[in-house]
């Protein structure tokens, strides 16, 4: 059963964000979408489009990533996020205990046996 259906986004932690997204904008063209909101790609995929995905950076102060203390932060695209939910905890999976649903997208959180804090998100159905 696949759970994981792409990758949302590549999240990291940054002593200077703003600067070092000016770095990033100046040097390779990626400029943020929003102020403080991250940037946006379409990616490809053959001929296709894909779907968006972020690249966001956080303050090195940022309390997001915890328990992880490492400075990054994966965000997988899952279906069936309460399946895979239950499923990971009864496989011995650290979840987190928070969830966060909102109308238009819904997330939960694991971490992995190195530490990392791993973002599920279930997105929305096109329509």
């Amino acid at each position: 059963m696949r759970c994981v259906t792409g990758l949302g986004g590549v999240f990291f932690k940054a002593k200077n964000p703003e600067k070092l997204y000016e770095w990033y904008e100046k040097h390779l063209g990626i400029k943020q979408d929003v102020p403080g909101q991250g940037v946006s790609f379409l990616w490809k995929r053959g001929w296709r489009s894909g779907g968006v995905r972020l690249l966001v950076d956080f303050s090195a102060r940022h309390k997001y990533f915890q328990p992880s203390t490492k400075p990054f932060m994966l965000n997988f695209c899952v279906e069936g996020l309460d399946g895979l939910r239950e499923k990971l905890r009864g496989e011995g999976v650290w979840i987190d205990p928070n969830r966060e649903d909102y109308d238009y997208r819904r997330f939960a959180w694991i971490v992995d046996p190195e530490g990392n804090r791993i973002e599920l998100w279930k997105p929305p159905r096109r329509s």
